[in-house]
């Protein structure tokens, strides 16, 4: 008989496409039911632990079976109809069907058997952090467009597993302020005879819409990303959005033509208002752009710099702010006493964590330098009573780890969004390094799906 490779593992010819009935005993990290079959795992989306159900084998990938389930031969007692009608196709969220006091057990465990098995960490994690608000936390989207062959506009997310478009004219993890414009917007699109390109497959056109708004102020921003900067009657437009809409405050187009999966190109050109809005973070008065990075869930996010203030030694020293952004735990941190010194490598972040030091009067005690952390992070250890690093997903950076372990900190807070490359830093900062683990403070930054946010706090 012959057989099929793939991703390195070898199977039957007659396993591929094999309908199976598989018992679910866990989640993986992606939110996806995981069971066992013939001694090899089995992930099935959608299915929860204790669920039984036929699933039909499609593929092999990464050593483990990948599957979709035919049909449920049971309901866990934790299973809840979704509260989005497109939850069981839309890849935005992974566990709508879940119900929230499990997906916060679930996000514990996980983060638990993640430390355990990459780091060695034999801490247990504290309870993890909610305020209750599963649903209208996001602030910002940003929303794949595309049109038919017949001309009909579409926007939303990915299909699960794909990059085909769910169409949507409402999401309810978003905050109901932007929510409530999709579906005007995409009529406004539609009629506007644009052409709609994400993939640049062929002269260009639109590619995303994105939305952002001010938790405190209400304040919002509306974004075209483009390949192409001719759009006819686009300032006319916008001009109109803001006569319609008193609370958007600026319309912005950004130019992204490059084939990337970079969503935000390196230019962009105010249509009507301003390209940034008010907000407010920990009583603090922030400008924030279209395109830069600011936690998406505000409340969850001044949760985190209240414990942050919380763990970081008496004020007076000096605090770095690694991976620092436009200032949103650096000011907090200053307002509080602590010198700060705010490192990150968009050179357009830091100008907003400047601009944002001078608005709070607290350009005094803060520094901002724009560069790669790795190259400018060792100059300045030696100096400071604590270090906070907040990177993106990919973890820290080798080089960064190294000069943390040569030039130790008192006390190091390390805000990750990935368990696993948490895992694996901490492994290299408690084995190889003078650190020993204090505190695992967990929040749900991110209700209805996987991810987790964690607060690790360390001292030398």
């Amino acid at each position: 008989m012959t057989g099929e490779r793939l991703n390195g593992l070898s199977l039957p010819a007659c396993a591929m496409h094999q309908i199976a009935e598989v018992m679910v005993t866990g989640l993986s990290h992606d939110g996806r039911g995981v069971g066992r079959h013939d001694d090899k795992a089995v992930f099935v989306p959608d299915l929860l632990p204790g669920e039984r159900a036929r699933v039909r084998i499609d593929r092999a990938v990464g050593g483990v079976l990948q599957a979709v389930c035919l049909e449920r031969l049971n309901d866990s007692p934790q299973r809840r109809r979704p509260p989005c009608i497109l939850a069981e196709h839309c890849g935005g969220c992974s566990l709508q069907h879940l119900n929230h006091a499990a997906q916060l057990q679930s996000k514990t465990g996980l983060l638990e058997q993640t430390l355990t098995r990459i780091g060695g960490v034999g801490m247990l994690p504290e309870a993890i952090h909610s305020n209750g608000a599963e649903l209208g936390y996001r602030n910002r989207a940003v929303i794949p467009l595309e049109r038919t062959p017949e001309g009909v506009l579409r926007a939303g997310y990915y299909r699960k597993g794909s990059h085909r478009i769910v169409n949507m004219n409402q999401c309810l993890v978003l905050d109901p302020r932007i929510d409530a414009l999709i579906e005007p917007l995409k009529e406004a699109l539609e009629t506007s005879g644009w052409s709609v390109d994400r993939h640049l497959e062929g002269a260009g056109g639109l590619r995303h819409l994105a939305l952002r708004v001010s938790h405190h102020s209400g304040e919002i921003l509306i974004t075209l990303i483009s390949s192409r900067s001719d759009l006819p009657g686009s300032q006319a437009m916008a001009e109109h959005w803001l006569e319609r809409w008193p609370s958007v405050v600026g319309v912005v187009l950004n130019q992204q033509d490059k084939p990337s999966n970079t969503l935000f190109g390196p230019t962009s050109t105010v249509l009507a208002g301003r390209d940034w809005l008010r907000d407010q973070f920990c009583g603090l008065d922030f400008a924030v752009g279209c395109d830069n990075f600011f936690q998406v869930n505000t409340p969850q996010a001044e949760a985190v710099a209240l414990q942050i203030l919380e763990d970081l030694p008496s004020a007076g020293g000096l605090v770095i702010d690694a991976y620092c952004g436009i200032g949103a735990f650096s000011l907090p941190i200053a307002a509080a006493g602590h010198r700060v010194l705010g490192l990150e490598v968009q050179q357009a972040s830091i100008a907003l964590a400047r601009r944002n030091a001078a608005l709070n009067h607290l350009e005094e005690r803060c520094t901002f330098v724009a560069g790669a952390v790795a190259d400018h992070l060792s100059t300045h250890l030696a100096m400071a009573t604590a270090v906070l690093v907040d990177p993106p997903r990919k973890g820290l950076d080798r080089n960064v780890r190294n000069s943390l372990i040569e030039q130790p900190v008192p006390r190091l807070l390390y805000l990750s969004c990935d368990p696993a490359t948490l895992a694996r830093d901490l492994k290299d900062l408690t084995a190889q390094g003078p650190y020993r683990l204090e505190r695992l403070k967990p929040f749900d930054f991110f209700p209805n799906t996987s991810h987790v946010e964690t607060l690790a706090v360390l001292s030398s």
